[in-house]
């Protein structure tokens, strides 16, 4: 059920990775539920870690496999229903995230599901292409760097091919580094930002267009920074905030063709973004902190919004930007 765009040897990586994975993924399981087992209340926000969490720094892309605690991406808790039957979906920043928990949803649904990643993130990703093995759907891995043009249409003819079509786009990679001033933001900086947040989101998606139809959806990640942008990230704040006008432009453009376009704009999430650049490091065992919930959101909640958004149960909502913030600011 596995497909990948790789090299031979990078293939019997992932095969030999995808064969002995269920006992790996058995261990993070366990991990997760004794997490959940501290707290047994029935009050939501006190059912997944809180801070203070231990001070970590990882080099970028960083790696969800190495944080501490280990996010919920929906591996043991996400259960599906059918909704995505036979759907095909490609989701950028797969390997880990905000991406992880869409592609196992999207999976469990019922979807078979590309994922793009950097080839950096191999390790978490081929956990991923394992969990949608199990779920009994097709994965196909697609690593790269999205900041390159001619990569992501080939990102999008690679995944239409392999998968037999193409029904949902997810735009969720990102890159986000944290700086006091914004006499420390280089140009090289602005430059990346910009290429993977914005660039490389308007490069898949008119790609994709050749390939999507009556009944598809486009889902792009923007940000609680689009409205409430942080004084520490100026140069991602803005790219949240053109990701949130872009679609609700473009959700005009498609709306006749069929094709819907919805944003949404997670607050703080316990994600690899964060442990590598994306949080000051002193700021990092507090976070989530100042939300009325208490903590940061995992992965796995916001599943569901995905989902929504990519079934026809929400074949009225276009334009829109869906907020799960904790309880403060977004959309």
């Amino acid at each position: 059920m596995t497909e990948t765009k790789t090299d031979p040897s990078r293939r019997a990586l992932v095969g030999g990775l995808s064969a002995g994975m269920v006992a790996a993924l058995g261990s993070a399981a366990g991990a997760q539920e004794q997490v959940a087992q501290t707290d047994t209340s029935p009050n939501p926000p006190r059912s997944y870690p809180r801070p203070p969490f231990e001070r970590q720094q990882q080099d970028w892309p960083g790696l969800a496999s190495r944080m501490v605690p280990r996010p919920d991406h929906g591996e043991t808790t996400y259960k599906g229903s059918g909704r995505l039957a036979g759907r095909k979906a490609l989701i950028t920043g797969g390997d880990s995230g905000i991406g992880r928990a869409a592609a196992i949803a999207y999976a469990r649904e019922g979807a078979d599901v590309a994922i793009n990643y950097l080839p950096a993130e191999e390790s978490d990703a081929a956990e991923v292409v394992a969990l949608i093995g199990q779920a009994g759907r097709k994965a196909v891995a697609l690593p790269g760097d999205i900041r390159d043009e001619a990569f992501c249409q080939r990102l999008v003819a690679d995944a239409a091919r392999s998968l037999g079509g193409l029904d949902i786009l997810v735009n969720n990679a990102v890159y986000q580094k944290s700086q006091v001033s914004i006499l420390d933001i280089t140009t090289e900086q602005f430059d990346q930002t910009f290429k993977t947040n914005v660039y490389a989101m308007f490069w898949i998606t008119k790609a994709a267009l050749a390939h999507l139809g009556l009944g598809a959806a486009i889902i792009n990640t923007a940000s609680v920074n689009a409205y409430e942008p942080s004084e520490t990230l100026l140069d991602y704040a803005a790219t949240k905030a053109v990701i949130v006008n872009f679609s609700k432009a473009l959700a005009k453009q498609l709306a006749q063709s069929g094709i819907r376009v919805n944003a949404v704009a997670p607050g703080p999430f316990w994600t690899p973004l964060q442990v590598c650049g994306g949080q000051p490091p002193e700021k990092l065992p507090g976070f989530g902190k100042d939300t009325p919930m208490g903590r940061p959101g995992q992965p796995a909640e916001l599943a569901g919004i995905y989902v929504l958004l990519a079934s026809h149960e929400a074949s009225y909502s276009t334009g829109q930007v869906f907020g799960a913030v904790g309880g403060r600011g977004g959309p």
